[in-house]
């Protein structure tokens, strides 16, 4: 029976719709191009997808067109070539279809394969970390065929987008994608090496399987366009606590609202419309802050759709009189977003290569391919800690409400156990049964329990049949976490298959495989309180690295370890690498210059104005008491004030001092690790010294003169 969902428009409801109808609606999938492709071309192009075989020009021409037949059939009158450069988000030029007028006055609309397969924006203008000149204008986009086409509908009409690599003239990447897909043919080639020693000569391809769960912010856009602060850098800059935050723990799982309800609905139906398989929504543990999550897709496809799934939170926010906030910590003191990408490799033919199975312990692929995973994060924790370092995530991780800085591996009761009997006896003879759990209520059914718990607090925990890497922040693309867990476990399972491949006795070999794997790496396996200081200095006892923040963290992608993973699988250069390090260094520079020049600017221009406006109040009420009671004694309370409050103004005025003189000495500084590290100690610093006082501040001015929402305004008036 389809699904059917009601509409509503503000006010008034609408009509239902199928949503089995509306999935995919707007995609060149599979069912489209069987229906539109001839049967050559369509078979040609499943063997480029599925094979990586060359598509030529004669075969692009036709799909090329009946791409452009269906887009216009849509409605869209243009397309762009959707790509993912280093900016963090995604950039596109539009081109109509249109190339020549005619002689009858009329216009020819057409769409080659050339134009398909390549475009060429301004590669000088993205961030390229010297990769290119200014001068050095040239670069391409390529059509990424394993990721469907789609028709965007908007404010602008319909567009086609094509999702593409983007790379330099001299064909360094300049994107997340290109090194990406690299990443997956290295973990293909590697797991097809493996499962092959085990007797599986029928998988063709294997691939990794990846389902981001998204967070965010809801707040509303009126109260959001009076904070520049959120306006400029996606959190507030200043701000109290209100009475109430998510101490009672109430928000979490909680009924969701009907204005929260009605966006959530529209959401599903924009991403459903683009094949984008929205399937858990709920609300998160802060106030205002709500969760979506898909189901799993192919790497690249995850990737594609997790950018289209914060492009249509922002976008259809606006519809609603909100504004989504991406940041990774909106506001100081309240639980943070991040994003689960849970990752998992799979073969063509539906095999699970993190499948268990009901008895681990006599499963020796799955124990070969965990020990070789402990192999891989433990050998590059620090490279797992840099895929997740920016600027926002700096102010989550390690704070009770995601996972620690410290690089960590949670596998449960049930693998613990099998761990600990191959290294203990070299040999694994019993896997934990799964218990029933009984619920002590006759009318609620007995059932059996998942063989082990799952652990809020750990980076990397197994739940299951995948591994869950939590560290992600919520505004970042997911490419490069998944870059860094293809290579790495690419590497482990190399290594394993070229020892292996020598052997003789095979069942021998790799019993002792995963036997010397299992001793020499279980350092990084740790199934406690990720949250605990115990934790933390255990960690520093087992030489496991603690990275807290992006400047000490970026030096791992240029490690002669890290070098010589990516350039042995093709992933990376030591040229990109180099040149990404110099991206993050700049980008984080540059954001907390923004922040700090943002505050400057709210501190002088707003706050305290608005302070001085509060003071001048209380002196001229004090003066009034004075002369009307012709004494001192009833004004004691308001000169309490006034001297609290002058006090507090001349703390935040230095304060602000001083950040302004560092801010401008950090703006001159050559961009580079130097010029991040001082930002980090000293304009960090600097904004936590003119935060406190204005927050004091806040709680003490009248609310009619504060110059802008409160906490309590953002998260609790939604």
């Amino acid at each position: 029976m389809p699904i059917l969902f009601l509409t509503k428009g503000c006010g008034h409801m609408s009509e239902y719709y199928n949503v089995a109808e509306v999935f995919g609606e707007n995609v060149f999938n599979d069912t489209v191009m069987q229906e539109r492709l001839p049967k050559k071309v369509y078979k040609k192009l499943k063997e480029v997808i599925g094979e990586g075989k060359e598509l030529d020009l004669e075969t692009a021409d036709v799909i090329a067109h009946e791409m452009k037949e269906w887009a216009i059939e849509k409605g869209a009158t243009h397309y762009t070539h959707w790509f993912q450069p280093l900016t963090g988000v995604t950039a596109e030029k539009h081109d109509s279809f249109i190339t020549a007028p005619m002689p009858n006055g009329k216009v020819l609309m057409s769409f080659s394969g050339k134009e398909l397969i390549k475009g060429e924006p301004d590669a000088s203008s993205f961030p390229s970390g010297g990769l290119r000149a200014t001068f050095e204008a040239r670069g391409y986009t390529a059509w990424d065929c394993t990721s469907p086409a789609f028709v965007r509908q908007d404010a602008a009409g319909a567009t086609l987008c094509i999702p593409t690599a983007f790379c330099s003239y001299t064909g360094e990447a300049l994107d997340q994608k290109t090194p990406l897909l690299r990443s997956m043919e290295a973990i293909n080639e590697q797991s097809l090496r493996l499962i092959r020693l085990f007797g599986n000569m029928t998988s063709k391809k294997v691939t990794p399987s990846v389902g981001p769960e998204q967070e965010y912010f809801l707040v509303d856009r009126e109260k959001y366009l009076k904070r520049k602060d959120l306006i400029f850098t996606g959190r507030t800059l200043f701000g109290a606590m209100p009475p109430k935050g998510q101490e009672m723990e109430d928000h979490y799982f909680g009924a969701i609202r009907e204005r929260i309800a009605a966006y959530m609905r529209d959401v599903n139906k924009e991403l459903w419309k683009l094949g984008v398989t929205a399937k858990t929504q709920h609300n998160e543990v802060a106030p205002a802050q709500h969760e979506l999550a898909p189901i799993y897709a192919e790497a690249n496809v995850a990737v594609d759709n997790n950018q289209l799934v914060m492009e249509t939170l922002k976008k259809v926010a606006g519809r609603h009189g909100m504004t989504c906030l991406l940041h990774e910590k909106p506001f100081a003191g309240v639980n943070g977003s991040g994003k689960h990408n849970n990752w998992s490799i799979v073969t063509d033919d539906g095999i699970n290569l993190l499948d268990p199975g009901k008895t681990p312990h006599d499963n020796i692929q799955f124990l070969l391919v965990l020990t070789c995973i402990l192999k891989a994060v433990d050998k590059h924790a620090d490279l797992l800690r840099e895929s997740a370092a920016d600027a926002g995530n700096d102010h989550r991780l390690g704070a009770n409400e995601a996972p620690p800085a410290i690089i960590s591996v949670f596998l449960g009761e049930q693998l613990q156990d099998v761990l600990t009997q191959l290294i203990s006896t070299g040999e694994a003879t019993r896997s934990l049964k799964r218990e029933v759990l009984q619920t002590g209520v006759k009318t609620l059914p007995d059932f059996r329990k998942d063989a082990t718990d799952r652990n809020r607090t750990s980076p990397f925990a197994f739940t299951g049949n995948k591994f869950e890497f939590r560290m992600v922040g919520s505004n970042d693309s997911i490419a490069p976490p998944n870059v860094v867990l293809n290579s790495i476990v690419a590497e482990a399972f190399s290594d394993a298959c070229d020892y292996l491949e020598k052997e003789e006795d095979f069942d021998t070999a790799v019993h002792n495989l995963i036997k010397e794997q299992a001793i020499a790496h279980q350092r990084i396996v740790f199934n406690g309180n990720g949250y605990s200081q115990e934790w933390v200095e255990e960690a520093g006892r087992r030489g496991l690295p603690n990275i807290k923040s992006l400047v000490d963290a970026v030096p791992a992608l240029t490690t002669e370890r890290t070098v010589a993973l990516f350039e042995k699988f093709n992933v990376f250069t030591k040229a990109e690498l180099e040149s990404r390090t110099e991206i993050l260094y700049e980008n984080y520079s540059k954001a907390l210059n923004i922040e700090a020049r943002t505050m400057i600017d709210m501190a002088g221009k707003q706050i305290i104005p608005a302070v001085i406006k509060y003071t001048t109040f209380l002196a001229n009420s004090i003066n009034a008491v004075k002369s009307a009671c012709q004494g001192a004694a009833a004004t004691s309370a308001q000169e309490e004030l006034l001297v609290e409050a002058s006090q507090l103004l001349a703390e935040a005025k230095a304060a602000l001092g001083k950040l302004q003189a560092d801010a401008e000495k950090g703006s001159a500084m050559e961009a580079g690790r130097k010029q991040a590290a001082y930002y980090r100690d000293e304009i960090k610093a600097d904004m936590d010294a003119l935060r406190a006082p204005v927050d004091k501040l806040e709680m003490m001015v009248d609310k009619e003169m504060w110059p802008m929402p409160s906490y309590g305004d953002l998260i609790f008036e939604v």
